[in-house]
């Protein structure tokens, strides 16, 4: 049974590191572009903001994923954004991306908005089926093409 508890950055430094690393490598290609240092700083400054909202995601004491999930303004609008879905790949393709999800929609339920965005490498075709698989609609490209954004009901 998953379990979802706020990330301790004593605890899990080096598991989101890899994580995070390993999400720019399968979106991008690699991870020049990551700045561990910069991370570490914005994920503590997100996790006093929204603890229920930047999670670990716990198999068996096992640390296997993350969910990173705020709330921001766009175009005057407050909406959910996702930063991060996470699973290491041996639990992949085992349904637990529906969890991740449904985990996301409670936080965004909670924090009463309508709707939530993120964005996702137009090269990541398995995150891509999953999200529409999700019911989530594309929005537009960004960053020169770097990324798409895509939207979705709560």
């Amino acid at each position: 049974m998953l379990e979802f508890h706020t990330i301790d950055l004593k605890r899990d430094r080096n598991r989101i590191l890899q994580f995070r690393r390993n999400s720019f490598i399968e979106s991008f290609g690699d991870c020049s572009s990551f700045d561990k240092n910069e991370y570490l700083t914005w994920i503590a400054g997100k996790v006093r903001e929204f603890p229920d909202g930047f999670v670990g995601v716990w198999d068996q004491n096992r640390l296997i994923g993350q969910v990173e999930c705020s709330i921001r303004m766009h175009e005057g609008e407050r909406i959910g954004y996702v930063h991060l879905f996470y699973l290491i790949s041996e639990k992949r393709s085992m349904g637990l991306g529906v969890r991740l999800h449904e985990y996301a929609l409670h936080f965004f339920q909670k924090h009463h908005v309508k709707e939530f965005h993120l964005r996702v490498s137009p090269n990541n075709s398995r995150a891509l089926e999953f999200y529409k698989k999700m019911q989530m609609k594309y929005c537009g490209s960004e960053l020169d093409g770097k990324v798409i954004r895509m939207k979705g009901k709560v």
